[in-house]
């Protein structure tokens, strides 16, 4: 495993819709190339005089951003498809669970459980059977799925140095609520000009939903995001350099986390 290796795994996850197949194991290896790099900048920087200005302890250090940085976006990038499969599958249909890490597969059953859990108890609200105030009951639990490898990316992701993450349902539904899906890449990759087919469809579809009312604002991506729920209902996947019309309640945090800007 090695910096490039990883940027390969983004780059394929990115040209397609579908999830590509990952060991079970893969983000353990990830961890572990990381953790290995931050022991081999320890003892660059026990042996230099001064650490600070030392070359070697500077490139290994960006090393270890910008590996943190590409396989949480490579996460963030699956995450949007594994709850979409997980959608299909609670729906009666047949779900894509080929490649799925052992992490994934559990957020994934997860997912799956409580979608079938929440489908019931609205059906049992809408026949009178339950009360709508009431929160159904669940058994479903799930591990977080990045926990076994690594912690918040906040300083030194993925290598046990940091909070906890929070738990793939919460990853999943703040991805999806407040439209920050993270998974920043690192600043020496070239952008992308062309917009993505998600920016323009959102841009096409502006005008009707400012029939309905809905505030939307047009916002250039600084960042890459990965795929983020709006409050329309519609799916948007940012990239860096993405044009795109959102909803305003979603453009704003962006905008305010510097991960947009407003045109």
């Amino acid at each position: 495993m090695n910096l490039e290796d990883l940027r390969a795994v983004r780059s394929r996850e990115r040209s397609s819709d579908s999830l590509q197949d990952l060991r079970d194991s893969f983000y353990e290896e990830v961890a572990d190339y990381i953790q290995s790099r931050k022991d081999e900048r320890e003892r660059a920087a026990a042996a230099s005089d001064d650490p600070f200005s030392s070359e070697e302890v500077q490139t290994l250090t960006d090393e270890i951003e910008t590996a943190e940085q590409v396989s949480e976006a490579i996460y963030e990038r699956r995450m949007g498809k594994i709850v979409k499969q997980a959608s299909l599958a609670a729906a009666g249909m047949t779900g894509d669970t080929e490649g799925l890490t052992n992490e994934e597969r559990r957020l994934y059953d997860d997912l799956v459980a409580r979608i079938e859990e929440n489908k019931s108890h609205v059906l049992d609200v809408l026949a009178g059977d339950a009360d709508p105030r009431e929160e159904p009951a669940s058994d479903a639990t799930g591990a977080d799925p990045m926990a076994a490898s690594h912690a918040n990316p906040e300083p030194d992701s993925m290598s046990g140095d940091g909070e906890s993450e929070p738990a793939p349902t919460e990853r999943a539904e703040s991805s999806a609520a407040a439209a920050m899906g993270g998974g920043l890449d690192e600043a020496d990759d070239a952008p992308d000009d062309t917009p993505s087919p998600d920016a323009r469809n959102a841009e096409g579809s502006a005008g009707a939903d400012g029939a309905e009312g809905a505030a939307r604002t047009t916002v250039r991506i600084t960042r890459d995001v990965g795929d983020v729920f709006g409050v329309d209902e519609r799916q948007y996947s940012l990239e860096a350099e993405d044009v795109v019309v959102l909803p305003a309640e979603n453009a704003k945090p962006l905008v305010e986390k510097d991960a947009a800007e407003e045109l």
